[in-house]
């Protein structure tokens, strides 16, 4: 099937910032905490479906682990610039938003 672009869910695009650094789905969870500063908690069901759609995807990949048998993942070239497209489109959205904001705020102090 493949990533055909466009917005990415929350829970992609923090898993996706969590694998640029490769690992198990437990640590995972930890990371995606971490990266956005405790606001999002991903449960097991959550995590493994996402994991399940970006690897279908084509944004990562799964490593071999013959010796603790953890499934680790890794992110893919398409998933690393798939994940900075989205950081970008981003960007972009709040530079609209404060823009907006600033023209919102000169017209109230010129009513």
């Amino acid at each position: 099937m493949g990533y055909t672009g466009g917005p990415m869910t929350e829970a992609m695009y923090y898993v996706l910032l969590a694998l640029l650094e490769p690992s198990h789905g437990y640590r995972l969870m930890q990371a995606v905490g971490e990266v956005s500063g405790g606001r999002v908690k991903m449960g097991p069901g959550t995590l493994y479906g996402v994991l399940s759609r970006l690897e279908e995807d084509g944004l990562i990949r799964r490593l071999p682990d013959r010796v603790t048998r953890r499934k680790t993942y890794e992110l893919t070239p398409d998933g690393r610039e798939a994940l900075f497209t989205e950081y970008h489109r981003l960007e972009e959205m709040i530079r609209d938003m404060k823009r907006m904001k600033e023209a919102i705020r000169h017209d109230g102090e010129n009513s």
